[in-house]
């Protein structure tokens, strides 16, 4: 009997540490379980998207199809990834959390922080892709609205015409509309949301994320992120000029603050010595970074 036994611990010791081959008799040296097949396919779970999120405290890594979707789901330790809507514009943030890897407008994705092919548009917040946003950037310090006449505002309309030009605010509370609209970036549905389909504008709560997982809150960390922020100046409301700081960059996000003066949003910013989250003038133009929804 205890000869058994041992036994049983023993062939149980190996099998614990063995790899499993199915269909082959020499699995991958890398892999833990090999599955060879010229004829059938690997089936995984299936289920709904409501099945799929109920399970409770999902492993990094687990892995479903979506019988909603028709895709692969990837638990990534903070949310679900859709793996077929994953493109070569993706990136993923320590926060667990995909954005484009560039600027919106950008040509390219940063090489430093004063690459001016990477500062990309700068849109007054809540406005669409309308033409205001496009900069002609000659150098890191340099570059000029590709539409040069401007409109006074406010105006009251979300679609401003001549679309392209510049809105002036330059009275309280600073906004290019009015009555100003709390919804003109609320997600993906927002009414003038500029970025991609299946992006949009991040909140504060999403940026403050990014800055913390920085090496360093300033301008180093927000190059050194997967991200890659550059620089991208700042477009003032006040007096439609651009400002050119070489340390200075400019992130809208979609979140808004009501203020004694009317309502403001957040945006991200960061210098040399600094990176925060602060309270900004709608009227005034901002880089945008779209993230997946």
């Amino acid at each position: 009997m205890k000869k058994k036994f041992a036994i049983i611990v023993l062939l149980s010791s190996i099998f614990s540490f063995a790899q499993v081959s199915i269909g082959t008799s020499t699995p991958n040296a890398s892999a833990i379980l090999d599955v060879n097949s010229n004829e059938k396919g690997f089936l995984p779970p299936r289920m709904t998207t409501t099945a799929r999120n109920a399970i409770t405290s999902p492993a990094v890594g687990l892995t479903i199809y979506n019988t909603d979707l028709k895709c692969w789901d990837t638990y990534n330790g903070k949310r679900w990834i859709n793996l077929n809507t994953i493109t070569s514009t993706d990136v993923y943030s320590p926060s667990g959390l995909v954005w484009m890897d560039r600027n919106l407008g950008a040509s390219q994705v940063a090489t430093s922080s004063s690459d001016f092919n990477a500062y990309g548009s700068l849109f007054q917040w809540g406005r669409s892709a309308d033409g205001h946003e496009l900069i002609n950037w000659t150098s890191a310090t340099a570059g000029t609205p590709q539409t040069a006449t401007t409109t006074t505002g406010p105006v009251n309309t979300n679609t401003p015409s001549p679309a392209a030009n510049f809105i002036k605010a330059t009275s309280s509370p600073y906004d290019w509309r009015n009555p100003q609209n709390n919804n003109l970036w609320q997600g993906v549905n927002g009414t003038n949301n500029p970025c991609p389909s299946g992006y949009r504008i991040p909140t504060q709560v999403e940026w403050q994320a990014e800055i913390d997982s920085w090496t360093s809150q300033n301008t180093a960390g927000a190059f050194a992120s997967p991200l890659k922020l550059p620089f991208n100046k700042l477009y003032r409301a006040s007096d439609d000029g651009l400002l050119y700081d070489n340390s200075y960059g400019c992130y809208w996000s979609s979140t808004i603050l009501n203020t004694v003066n009317g309502i403001k949003s957040y945006g991200l910013t960061f210098t040399t010595t600094a990176a925060q989250v602060t309270d900004k003038y709608r009227g005034d133009a901002f880089g945008v970074r779209c993230i997946k929804d």
